[in-house]
Formats: C-alpha cells, sequence, structure tokens
C-alpha cells in the first residue's frame, strides 16, 4: 500500500500502540511512535506526531505525557485501572460455572483493556488450582438466553440433566417448561430461580439446561410469583436444595455472629441469651444441607423450634451414626 494511502491510518495506529504498548511504567518516546509508523509503511516527522497526539488528546483518548528522563507518552488507564481488572481476572478464575476454556478465553478479552506489560500481572497465581470448574461449555450463553426471556417476559422450553458416573449426561424425561424471574449466584454456581407448573416456585442448575427456547407465551402470575422476595430467597435457601419453608429459632455462640449475619444479612435480630450466647429466628428452607450446615459447627449452635425439625435433625444425626457403626463390606 502507498505510503500516502497509509497517512489515513495514522491517527489509529497511533492510538492502537499506544493503548497496547505503554502504561505508566513503560512510556513510549517520539522516537518509538515514529519507528512504529516506519514499520507501518508510514513516514513522520517529529512536530506531526506532537500534532497527531494532541489530536488524539482534544478528542478525548486518556493519553498522558511525562517530563524529564523519561520524557515520553502512555495511555491512562481508561475505563478500568489495573486493581480493578486484577479482581475481574480473579472472579473469572475463581467462578465454577466457567469452563477452563471460557476461564482462559475471557482472561485474554481482560488483557486488551490494558497495556501488554500489564495484561501479563491478569495471569493470575489465585489459589483455585484444580478447583472443580464446569464441564458445560455453553452456560455463558444460557445465562444470556435466561436474561433475554426474562426482559422479554416469556415462558421458556429446556432440557435437565445429570451426570452419570461415567462423566456422561444423563437427559430427565421430556422437555421441561417454567416462567424464569430471575438469576441467582449461589456458592459459586449459576441458579435460574423460576415458576413450574409442576413445583411452583423452584430453581435450576444454569449449567445443567440446555436447549433453552422461548415459547412466547407470557410468563405466570400467581400471588407466589408477585410476592416473590428473590433476596429471601437466596438466603432461605441452603445450597439451593429445596425443602419446606419454616420459622427456625436458633441459639448460637457470640463468636458465630459474623457467620450468622453473612448468611441471613444484617436485618436479623440477634437477641442476647446470657453472656456467651445469642438466639435468632430466621424462615429457612429446612434440608439436608441446612442440616450440614448446622452440624459444621458441632456444639457452638443448637436448634431451639420447632419441636419437628429438631426430631428430623436428630433423625439425621442418628442415621450418620448408624452409618458408621455399620461394618462396611
Amino acid at each position: 500500500m502507498p505510503k500516502t494511502e497509509n497517512q489515513k491510518l495514522k491517527l489509529l495506529l497511533l492510538k492502537d500502540y499506544l493503548e497496547q504498548n505503554t502504561d505508566s511504567d513503560h512510556p513510549a518516546t517520539i522516537h518509538d511512535l515514529i519507528a512504529h509508523l516506519e514499520a507501518n509503511n508510514i513516514s513522520a516527522e517529529r512536530k506531526s506526531v506532537y500534532r497527531d497526539i494532541q489530536l488524539l488528546m482534544d478528542y478525548g483518548c486518556d493519553i498522558v505525557a511525562t517530563r524529564g528522563k523519561n520524557a515520553g507518552y502512555f495511555a491512562g488507564s481508561g475505563a478500568f485501572d489495573l486493581a480493578e481488572l486484577k479482581l475481574l481476572a480473579d472472579a473469572v478464575l475463581a467462578s465454577k460455572f466457567l469452563t477452563e476454556k471460557k476461564s482462559a478465553q475471557l482472561l485474554k478479552k481482560l488483557g486488551t483493556l490494558t497495556s501488554r506489560h500489564q495484561a501479563v500481572e491478569l495471569r493470575r497465581d489465585l489459589v483455585v488450582s484444580g478447583r472443580v470448574k464446569s464441564m458445560n461449555e455453553s452456560v455463558i450463553y444460557n445465562v444470556d438466553a435466561l436474561h433475554e426471556a426474562i426482559r422479554a417476559n416469556s415462558r421458556i422450553s429446556f432440557r435437565y440433566f445429570e451426570w452419570d458416573r461415567d462423566k456422561e449426561r444423563v437427559f430427565r424425561k421430556g422437555t421441561r417448561t417454567a416462567s424464569p424471574y430471575a438469576l441467582c449466584w449461589d456458592d459459586d454456581n449459576y441458579y435460574l430461580i423460576a415458576h413450574t407448573a409442576e413445583h411452583g416456585i423452584t430453581h435450576f442448575r444454569v449449567d445443567k439446561m440446555t436447549n433453552i427456547r422461548q415459547t412466547g407465551e407470557p410468563r405466570i402470575q400467581t400471588p407466589e410469583t408477585r410476592s416473590l422476595d428473590l433476596a429471601s430467597y437466596g438466603k432461605q435457601v441452603f445450597g439451593m436444595f429445596n425443602g419446606s419453608l419454616r420459622q427456625v429459632r436458633m441459639r448460637f455462640e457470640n463468636s458465630l455472629a459474623g457467620v450468622v449475619i453473612d448468611r441471613f444479612g444484617k436485618d436479623i435480630m440477634l437477641i442476647p441469651d446470657g453472656p456467651e450466647h445469642f438466639t435468632c429466628m430466621a424462615e429457612i428452607m429446612v434440608s439436608p444441607i441446612f442440616y450440614g450446615w448446622l452440624t459444621s459447627f458441632g456444639t457452638r449452635v443448637r436448634l431451639l423450634s420447632p419441636e419437628d425439625v429438631i426430631e428430623e435433625y436428630q433423625n439425621h444425626i442418628h442415621s450418620l451414626i448408624e452409618l458408621y457403626e455399620t461394618p462396611f463390606p
């Protein structure tokens, strides 16, 4: 391509070079910029490059001029600074619902939002090595399809599956239909909160859904869906495990106040019960996951009511004891 035609690309080439190759620790000199233009078959004089940089600044490009020994130019932080990009990179790496392949793709794209020097710092050594990652490559597109259905006020159809011991998908019978209401991120998994004719308000693991389609029929509206408090739903359902919704009273050691607030939110009322304990009441989906959560605190927590939930918890504990009292063949 003749040099005169390439002149039309001069501003764009300077902008791209500064954004991709410079930061506060790696400014580009005028000689660097002229050399880059020459490599792209564009001749340039110092004065014209100064004018071009000023034009880019006038246009709104975040370009910083440095003075002194290391005089030059570098691209500012733009939409994200490095600390924010590192935080996003950590979130991508830690997200269990993303496959390893999709995580790598997203990290590479995040790297394009800063200089090549700083992009190296996004190759994080976050301690998630060997953690379980999703095996469903389409989960990120499932999330987008579900958001679109919610915005369109449309019911959806989909197939739902589980994994067998051979790591093969086992689909549940038939195509399901549901009215989607919200997406919830719990315990590193994405869940769809929806209404079905069979179960009322329920939820599905997004990474176990496939063939998601909008039916075009409006979502079902019932008194239950109209009064649905999505924030409360996440607090009530432990591990997104369905159960019966009950008002449960518990007694904790004071050292567990932070755990209770993390689980149920700052609005929960903690009532002092002697110098070392407090009690609280919470609406909870009673399930084996909830019992497992209680058991993890040992003798530092006690169920106080209702009686049938206490009895069910006792049976849960006894079944575990019996399992280990029985000789293994």
